[in-house]
């Protein structure tokens, strides 16, 4: 007799198909605890972001900002701003580094060497952004497939009934198709969740890769034309 009720439902399915829900489920309970945690990392690191860009937008030199950026950890802004001056200061192998125009001979600044500086600790704090957003994409991508797994083994199992019945009756026939349709709307319950946050995640990586981008632009126009400074190779 067909049972009425979700849980019902459930303790009715098959062995396999219980384990397909099973796994459904963890992958659900993950992606969605992944889902929260990487809200509200981007949310702390936008308010930040917004914070030290204000100061930056209005700064007259990169020692006021710096200031600010040591006190801003949580900003990926602050910390490829703090990355690529701490450089200069080592390459200098002085406590603060001389911005001020240098004399004659100076060595101007290698602005590209300064924008590969900056590329590559932006790298870095999208890298550290990206964390765990390939589970989402993988969950996105794979459970469908799981859910349909489930469904076309229970099929199977509903219609080795109907050959052990000897009857194809839609009486005979809706219980265990129903049942094993319940594989493939877990599946899709599981993935679209993942795959709206996966996409909605990228396009907070994009504004923050764009705001990345802009510190670079600023450091450079705080630099004067010619100082001493000497080029500092980028570590990998």
């Amino acid at each position: 007799m067909f049972q009425a009720g979700p849980m019902a439902l459930v303790g009715s399915l098959g062995i396999v198909s219980k384990a397909v829900l099973l796994a459904l489920f963890v992958f659900s309970v993950l992606s969605w605890a992944v889902i929260f945690s990487k809200w509200r990392a981007f949310r702390s690191a936008d308010a930040d972001d917004a914070r030290f860009m204000a100061v930056l937008y209005k700064a007259k030199d990169i020692d006021e900002v710096l200031r600010h950026a040591q006190r801003t950890e949580g900003s990926p802004c602050a910390r490829v701003f703090h990355g690529v001056v701490e450089r200069l200061v080592k390459g200098q192998g002085v406590g603060q580094p001389d911005f001020s125009n240098g004399e004659a001979g100076a060595s101007a600044i290698d602005r590209h060497t300064i924008e590969r500086m900056a590329t590559h600790f932006s790298q870095g704090q999208l890298a550290r952004l990206e964390i765990y957003l390939p589970f989402l994409a993988t969950t996105g991508n794979v459970s469908p497939f799981v859910g349909l797994l489930g469904t076309v083994l229970g099929i199977i199992d509903a219609f080795h009934e109907i050959g052990t019945q000897g009857t194809a009756s839609i009486a005979a026939v809706a219980p265990g198709v129903s049942e094993a349709l319940i594989a493939t709307a877990g599946g899709l319950f599981t993935a679209i969740p993942a795959v709206m946050a996966y996409n909605y995640f990228l396009t907070r990586i994009r504004r923050t890769a764009f705001r990345l981008d802009s510190v670079t632009v600023e450091i450079l126009s705080l630099l004067p034309a010619k100082a001493k400074s000497v080029p500092v190779g980028v570590k990998g």
